[in-house]
């Protein structure tokens, strides 16, 4: 397992280097200057995000598909893949996760309007949409929308499950001293429940779900921010000159070079907010709306929320705790990291642990709708049952793996799954207009 580790390890350096970097980050500033920065609009987004949309074309209200898409993003990596990064990257990480999602918001608006434009209404009455429809109908390539939809059924064993119920394990193990495999059994029960169901029913347990457990993670860190608000201008200055570094970091912080701070800020990024992964267009094309820009909109602002707003504050609670004692950064990685930032507060651990616990699960239950999606492009319904009975087993598979290997191995699929929708979103630009608001 160890070898195999390692193989995974070296391969990530490969994919993750400086061309896929250049790949992504070229992608968000092309659509960016081509969408005339749509991130002016994000409150705009908000907005229509609380309003409702009467058309009767879509499945689910555009709230809660939003909120499919946060549940799917708003997972661990909000908390354990930001201290991973870092841990192996330093602080200058945060600000190039902090950028892929600023810039990323434009590629998430481009892949959710192709997404809603070429969805397809399926014999059920249900919609489905994604990267698989737009290559196949917008880039006319049959071939690549099957190696998606292999891609995004590989990312939902990966990205939304092994790696939630890893961390779910943990926390549980770390916390409560809990077996991992009774809690995966339970973890995999619940989950089941809700998914089963099908997509309405994952958009409910979502819309109720997400605004509760964001506001309390949320407020949690800014009472570590208030703690450590001495340290908060030494902690932005650090991360910012950290990212164009050339050496490590000082002051017993891991990590070194702008190169290693970029990949593990990029791909941190990337596994947080998806944007140019194209999960997000999966869970968009359910909407009900008339108007793919309008919905595109909606959808764009789960990039802001999960890696401006929060990668960005949990970033800021790691650095400046790290700053406030910095004795602590010697012995601490990966998940550590948080976990020292919340002991400052009173049952800090334990909030931690009910944060990250409903963040994995929400993960959990929203990319199973994705991964359900990509069955149903492959094999039709036929397929779904027999996914669903899949995803729960890897639940419970997920919950005893190595935490290092689910992690690498998350990070590799992602790459595989951006590469074909980065480029068929760079061939199509043209079929995606820029945002005008409507008064």
């Amino acid at each position: 397992m160890y070898a195999f580790y390692q193989l995974v390890k070296h391969v990530n350096q490969a994919v993750w280097g400086l061309p896929m970097i250049l790949l992504l980050l070229g992608t968000h500033i092309f659509y960016t200057f081509k969408l005339r920065f749509i991130q002016r609009f994000t409150f705009r987004g908000i907005r229509l995000s609380l309003q409702k949309d009467n058309s009767i074309e879509g499945d689910v209200s555009s709230f809660a598909s939003l909120a499919t898409i946060l549940a799917a993003t708003l997972g661990t990596g909000n908390i354990i893949g930001i201290s991973t990064a870092v841990a192996l990257g330093g602080p200058g990480a945060i600000f190039w996760c902090w950028i892929t999602g600023i810039l990323g918001m434009a590629t998430s608006y481009a892949e959710c309007y192709l997404g809603i434009k070429f969805r397809k209404k399926t014999p059920n009455g249900n919609y489905v949409g994604g990267p698989m429809y737009v290559l196949e109908h917008g880039l006319h390539s049959k071939k690549l929308a099957i190696v998606f939809s292999l891609c995004t059924l590989a990312a939902s064993f990966g990205v939304g499950c092994t790696t939630q119920a890893n961390s779910i394990t943990t926390t549980t193990s770390a916390t409560w001293h809990l077996s991992p495999s009774t809690v995966g059994f339970i973890t995999a029960f619940l989950c089941g429940l809700v998914i089963v169901s099908g997509v309405k029913s994952i958009a409910t347990v979502c819309t109720r779900l997400v605004p509760t457990m964001g506001a309390f993670y949320i407020l949690s860190c800014f009472v570590i921010l208030i703690l450590n608000r001495n340290f908060l201008s030494q902690a932005i200055q650090l991360i910012v000159s950290s990212a164009f570094s050339t050496r490590a970091a000082t002051g017993g912080f891991i990590g070194s070079t702008v190169l290693i701070a970029a990949r593990q800020g990029v791909a941190k990024g990337l596994f947080t907010n998806e944007a140019g992964l194209g999960s997000a267009a999966i869970a968009a094309a359910s909407a009900k709306t008339k108007d793919p820009s309008r919905q595109a909109l909606v959808s764009m602002t789960a990039t802001f929320w999960d890696t401006v707003v929060m990668c960005a504050i949990t970033g800021l609670v790691i650095v400046s705790n790290l700053l406030h004692y910095p004795d602590s950064a010697a012995s601490l990685t990966n998940a550590e990291l948080t976990t020292a930032a919340f002991s400052v507060i009173p049952f800090g651990k334990v909030l931690l642990s009910f944060a990250l616990i409903a963040f994995a699960m929400a993960t959990l239950i929203g990319w199973s709708f994705f991964g359900e999606s990509a069955a149903y492009y492959l094999f039709g319904n036929k397929g779904i049952q027999i996914y669903k009975v899949c995803y729960i087993i890897m639940i419970y598979i997920g919950a005893v793996l190595s935490l290092d290997l689910v992690w690498e191995l998350s990070d590799l699929v992602n790459a595989i799954m951006a590469f074909p929708n980065l480029i068929t979103l760079l061939l199509l630009y043209k079929l995606v207009p820029t945002y005008k608001p409507k008064l």
